[in-house]
């Protein structure tokens, strides 16, 4: 059971995440991004506060505060924000496609950095879930529809690349915090800097259109689910997770983020997104095994020791 912990914590992170999709989808028709995104990370602060303040959790973090402020400049906002405009640019269709490129950076980027290996199994999975997302979503081209897209497609890949190279800094920055601190302090300092955009789009909405039942009810989801709890369990999940069997878990999202739209927006799904999910499925149970033989034998390891 503890083999799976981590992978657990991953999965319920990026089952967040792809509900997020089919939430922001509604809640960004009247609230622009960047302010949404303010609003996000404001609730999302004052639950941690008030989580760590019940726990007693420290936050006067005094070294390797580097790590710290790149996780939250370069994770929470700069990937985030990233993600919104390239969206918005281009399509949710090819946003989902480029930010599930994520976890290939973060492999790269774990290799350098944290000198993890790549097993062949690892590889074998990571292509598999990547054959998995191009069922899903498409080749870009295909139809010839994504030709004036340029600047949305480097925006995206700006996202994934960031967005790979928060995850491995946030598995290093957990050898000397825990996740609730690394969560916690990142979520502050995003709502920092994301504050300034606001003044923006100060003309594109009206601050009554916030007290809607269905607007309360996605910005909580939004910002208590899809931000505090899931940067939680997404920074737990590294904590306890090799990089790379981790980014695997990235994945899932698009095949949840699907399911929801089927279930609540009445979304079509095709055969395709069942053959592709298949793929990603497989990968993922593979990494699972893997994590699983790889516990047993450090264990073993440790008894005959």
């Amino acid at each position: 059971m503890k083999a799976y912990l981590g992978p657990m914590y991953l999965a319920l992170a990026a089952a967040i995440w792809g509900g997020l999709y089919v939430v922001s989808k509604f809640t960004l028709d009247t609230i622009p991004p960047m302010t949404l995104l303010f609003i996000r990370y404001l609730m999302a602060s004052v639950v941690m506060w008030l989580i760590c303040l019940y726990y007693q959790v420290p936050l006067q973090l005094k070294q390797y505060r580097g790590l710290l402020i790149q996780i939250g400049f370069i994770g929470y906002f700069l990937s985030i924000a990233a993600q919104f405009i390239g969206t918005k640019l281009t399509s949710a269709h090819m946003g989902s496609l480029i930010t599930t490129l994520s976890p290939l950076f973060l492999s790269i980027f774990a290799i350098f950095l944290l000198k993890e290996k790549m097993s062949r199994n690892q590889v074998f999975s990571m292509f598999l879930a990547i054959i998995g997302i191009f069922v899903i979503v498409g080749i870009p081209g295909a139809n010839g529809g994504y030709s004036d897209q340029g600047l949305g497609i480097i925006v995206l890949l700006i996202a994934a690349l960031t967005w790979g190279y928060y995850s491995v800094i946030s598995r290093k920055a957990s050898r000397y915090y825990s996740p609730i601190q690394i969560t916690t302090i990142g979520i502050w300092l995003a709502t920092i800097i994301t504050f300034p955009t606001i003044f923006f789009e100060m003309n594109q909405w009206h601050y009554q259109d916030l007290f809607t039942v269905p607007v309360i009810l996605s910005t909580l989801y939004i910002g208590v689910i899809s931000t505090a709890l899931a940067y939680f369990s997404w920074n737990k999940g590294l904590q306890l997770t090799p990089a790379h069997q981790a980014g695997l878990f990235f994945f899932l999202q698009p095949v949840v983020g699907s399911l929801f739209g089927w279930i609540f927006l009445k979304e079509q799904l095709s055969v395709t997104f069942f053959l592709g999910s298949i793929f990603i499925l497989i990968g993922v149970y593979l990494t699972m095994k893997t994590e699983k033989h790889s516990s047993i034998s450090k264990e073993t390891k440790t008894e005959t020791a």
